[in-house]
C-alpha cells in the first residue's frame, strides 16, 4: 500500500519527494518507495463569493444585507481544476490507504489541506508532516515521526473560524460602505486598523507646529560641550556673550560599563524590516526573496513569529554557523566562538522556528543567485553570526562643565570589546552602509576640577520635528505591536495580521488607492483617510484583532467552542449593518473623485476641469466649455486630448499632426488656435507651418 503526500507548492513536493525516495515523475505527482507526492498549489479550494450564494447577491445592495450563509460553500479556484482533479484521482487509487498533509505546518496549512480533503470527499486516514527546514534531513526526520491528523483538529478549526469571520466582516462591511458612499470601499479586519494608523500618523505629522529652540556649543580640546535648550533667541545670545572667553570648570566626569547584547535571530517581520532599512526592499519583495531561498533549500521556513531556535537544532545551528563564517564578507572577521545557547529556547517556538541559513550554502554559488535572494541570504548569515557572537562592551562617558554659570555635557565613549558589532559593520561595510549606533566619539581623559581658558562658544537654531511618516519597516513594526496589551502572552497571533500577511495587507492598502508609496515612505491618500472617518470604531481599532487572536488561540488548544465564536461574529455584522443605514449628503460627497485642474479659464480666471466629454470653467455662470467630441475635432477625426486642452488654455494654441482633411482625402499637421468670440461655442482657425524654401528658390 501506498502513501500519498500533499504539498502546499511544486516545488516543495520536488523536495519531499527527493529527499524520500519517490524519484519516478508522473503527470502531477512523483512516485517510488511505496510514496505519491503531489501538491495543492496554494488555496486550490476558497470561500465562495456572495453572487455563489444567490443571483440577487451580485448586485450590491443594502436591502440584501447582512450576507450570513450557512452552510458555507466553498469553490475551486479559478484555472485550477486539473490540479483538483489529479488530486481526486490520487486520492481514490486503490493502493493509497493514508493521505499525508504536508502543507505548510501552520493554521493557514492545515486549513489549504482540509479544504481539499473535503471537497475530494476523501475518508482516508490523515497523518500530519510537520517541518520548518526543507533540508532533505529535516524532511526525513519529520516522515519518520508523523502525527496523527486527528491531533490538529482544533487547529483547523480555529483556521476555519478566522477564515470564515473574515469573510462575513469583509463581504458585508465593504458592501454596505461602498453602497452608502457611492465608491468601492475595501474593509477588512486587519487592513482598515492598519490604515487608520497611518491615518492618525498623517493627521500628527500635519497638526504639528514646529518650535524653534538655540543651543550653546562649547568647544573644548577637541570635544563639543552642549548647553541645554533655549527658547528665547535674545536669552542664548545673552548666556553665550556671557560666556565667550570665560573659565571652563569641568564639574563631574561619569563613566559606566555597558553591554549591548547580541541581536536575537530573525522572524519574518524583523527580516522585513532590516531589508526595507538596508535595501529599501517591500514587505512582499522580501517574503518573495526569502521563500524561494527557502525552496532552493538555502533557507528555512520564512513564515515564522518566532525568534529562537529549538535545543535540538543546538548542533546543526553551530555548523551552519561556522559555514556562513566562510562567506565572503564575513571571511574577513576575526575568529570567534559562537555562543550558540543563546539562541535556544524552546518555549518561545511555536510552530516555526526563527530564520536561518540551512547546510546547503556550503554547497551554493551565491553569485549565480538573483541580486534580491543574494543579499536576503547575505542579511540572514550576518544576523546569525552576530546572534551568535560576544556582546558589545563599551564605557560611556558623561562629562558636564560650568562657563558662565550655565551647565554643559559631552558625551562619548569607549570601546572595549567589539563583539559582534564587529560583524556586522564588516557587513554593512561591504555594503556601503553607516554602522548604526556610531555617533558618539571618544572623550578627552577629562578629570573632575579641570579647568579651561578663554572659552569658545557658538549659538545654534533647531527646530523641533514632527514625527516621521511611516516606512515599511516602522509600519510593520507597528503592526506587530498594535494591541498588544490587550492580547493574552498565550495568544499564537499578535498584533495585526501575521508575518505571512502583513506584506500582502500593506500591497492591498496600495493597490485599492488608500495609501501611496513616496520613497520609502507610506502615505495615506484622501480617501484612505476619509475612510477611517466614517468607519465605526470597532473595524479600527486593532483591539477587534485581539479579541479574535484571544478565542482563536483558546478554539486552537481545543477549550473554546467554534460555534459560539461564530455566534458572535454574526451578531456583530448585524449590528454594523443595522446602526449605518443611511448617511448625509455630505457624506455622500467624500468619496467623489477629485476633479483634476487642466488650466485657467480665459474669460473669467476660474479653474478648468476635465469631465467625461469635455473641459469645462468651474464657474457654471462663466460657460466655457471646449467639448471633446467637437464638430471641429470629429471632422478631422481627433479627440481633444487633455494636453491639448492645457494647451489651448495657456498658450492659446495646439499643435496637431495626422489631421484628417475630408476635401483632400490626406492628412495633414497645423497649430489649432483658440478662437474664443464669448459664445456658447468655442471656435478654432488652423495655422499651417511655413513652407521651407529650397536651394532653387522654391518653396
Amino acid at each position: 500500500m501506498s502513501k500519498l503526500i500533499i504539498a502546499e507548492k511544486p516545488s516543495v513536493a520536488k523536495s519531499i519527494a527527493s529527499a524520500l525516495g519517490a524519484s519516478s515523475r508522473a503527470d502531477g505527482f512523483y512516485e517510488g518507495n511505496g510514496l505519491l507526492v503531489s501538491w495543492c498549489v496554494g488555496h486550490l479550494v476558497s470561500p465562495m463569493d456572495a453572487g455563489g450564494y444567490d443571483e440577487r447577491f451580485k448586485k450590491w445592495r443594502y436591502d440584501d444585507l447582512p450576507i450570513l450563509p450557512e452552510p458555507f460553500r466553498y469553490v475551486l479556484a479559478p484555472g485550477k481544476e486539473d490540479t483538483f482533479e489529479n488530486l481526486c484521482a490520487l486520492m481514490d487509487r486503490p493502493d493509497v490507504d493514508t493521505i499525508v498533509n504536508a502543507c505548510d505546518a501552520g493554521r493557514e496549512g492545515e486549513l489549504i489541506f482540509r479544504l481539499v480533503y473535503q471537497m475530494a470527499d476523501c475518508h482516508k486516514p490523515i497523518l500530519r508532516l510537520w517541518i520548518s527546514s526543507m533540508e532533505d534531513s529535516a524532511i526525513r526526520e519529520g516522515f519518520s515521526d508523523l502525527r496523527p491528523g486527528a491531533d490538529y483538529e482544533a487547529l483547523y478549526q480555529s483556521a476555519l473560524c478566522r477564515q470564515k469571520a473574515d469573510w462575513l466582516v469583509g463581504i458585508n462591511a465593504t458592501r454596505l460602505f461602498s453602497v452608502l458612499y457611492h465608491r468601492t470601499l475595501n474593509v477588512g479586519r486587519v487592513q482598515t486598523p492598519t490604515l487608520a494608523m497611518l491615518a492618525e500618523r498623517d493627521a500628527k505629522i500635519t497638526l504639528f507646529h514646529k518650535e524653534k529652540y538655540h543651543l550653546l556649543r562649547l568647544t573644548l580640546d577637541g570635544a563639543e560641550a552642549v548647553s541645554e535648550k533655549f527658547t528665547d533667541p535674545a536669552e542664548a545670545e545673552q548666556a553665550a556673550a556671557m560666556c565667550k572667553g570665560a573659565v571652563v570648570t569641568c564639574t563631574s566626569v561619569t563613566k559606566e560599563q555597558k553591554k549591548e547584547q547580541p541581536p536575537k535571530l530573525y522572524d519574518l517581520t524583523t527580516l522585513q524590516r532590516e531589508a526595507n532599512r538596508l535595501f529599501g526592499y517591500t514587505a512582499k519583495q522580501t517574503l518573495d526573496y526569502a521563500q524561494s531561498l527557502y525552496e532552493k533549500k538555502l533557507l528555512t521556513y520564512p513564515r515564522t513569529d518566532s525568534r529562537y531556535l529549538t535545543s535540538d537544532m543546538a548542533e546543526t545551528a553551530s555548523c551552519v554557523i561556522h559555514l556562513a563564517a566562510k562567506l565572503p564578507p564575513f571571511d574577513g572577521c576575526g575568529n570567534f566562538f559562537p555562543l550558540v545557547e543563546a539562541m535556544i529556547s524552546d518555549k518561545d517556538v511555536s510552530d516555526h522556528h526563527a530564520i536561518i541559513p540551512t547546510m546547503e550554502i556550503e554547497k551554493a554559488d551565491l553569485k549565480l543567485l538573483p541580486v534580491g535572494e543574494r543579499n536576503l541570504l547575505l542579511l540572514v548569515c550576518c544576523n546569525l553570526l552576530c546572534a551568535s557572537a560576544s556582546p558589545y562592551e563599551y564605557e560611556a562617558v558623561t562629562a558636564t562643565f560650568d562657563c558662565g554659570g550655565h551647565s554643559f555635557t559631552a558625551k562619548g565613549k569607549r570601546i572595549l570589546a567589539e563583539g559582534w558589532r564587529e560583524i556586522d559593520h564588516i557587513f554593512r561595510f561591504s555594503l556601503k552602509e553607516k554602522p548604526k549606533g556610531e555617533n558618539d566619539s571618544e572623550l578627552p581623559d577629562f578629570t573632575k576640577g579641570q579647568t579651561f581658558d578663554g572659552a569658545e562658544v557658538s549659538v545654534t537654531e533647531h527646530f523641533t520635528q514632527p514625527p516621521k511618516p511611516f516606512t515599511e519597516d516602522t509600519l510593520l513594526s507597528a503592526m506587530e505591536n498594535a494591541g498588544k496589551e490587550d492580547i493574552p502572552d498565550e495568544a499564537e497571533r499578535k498584533g495585526l495580521g501575521t508575518p505571512a500577511t502583513r506584506a500582502a495587507i500593506i500591497e492591498k492598502l496600495v493597490t485599492a488607492g488608500f495609501v501611496e508609496r513616496k520613497g520609502k515612505n507610506l502615505i495615506p491618500t484622501k480617501a484612505g483617510i476619509n475612510l477611517v472617518t466614517v468607519l465605526p470604531e470597532p473595524l479600527t481599532s486593532p483591539m477587534l484583532t485581539a479579541e479574535w487572536e484571544q478565542k482563536l488561540t483558546e478554539i486552537a488548544k481545543g477549550n473554546a467552542d467554534p460555534d459560539t465564536f461564530m455566534d458572535g461574529i454574526r451578531t456583530m455584522v448585524q449590528e454594523i449593518v443595522s446602526t449605518y443605514s443611511c448617511i448625509s449628503e455630505d457624506g455622500k460627497k467624500l468619496f467623489a473623485p477629485e476633479k483634476e485642474v487642466i488650466g485657467t479659464c480665459p474669460r473669467c480666471g476660474q479653474p478648468v476641469y476635465e469631465g467625461k466629454k469635455n473641459f469645462a470653467c468651474s464657474d457654471r455662470s462663466c460657460g466655457f466649455v471646449l467639448w471633446k467630441n467637437d464638430r471641429f475635432w470629429t471632422s478631422r477625426k481627433k479627440e481633444l486630448t487633455k494636453k491639448m486642452a492645457a494647451d489651448l488654455l495657456k498658450k492659446g494654441r495646439t499643435n496637431v499632426k495626422e489631421m484628417w482633411s475630408e476635401k483632400k482625402q490626406v492628412t495633414y499637421d497645423a497649430a489649432v488656435i483658440l478662437n474664443d468670440t464669448g459664445g456658447k461655442y468655442i471656435n478654432f482657425k488652423l495655422e499651417f507651418p511655413k513652407r521651407k524654401v529650397g536651394a532653387d528658390g522654391r518653396k
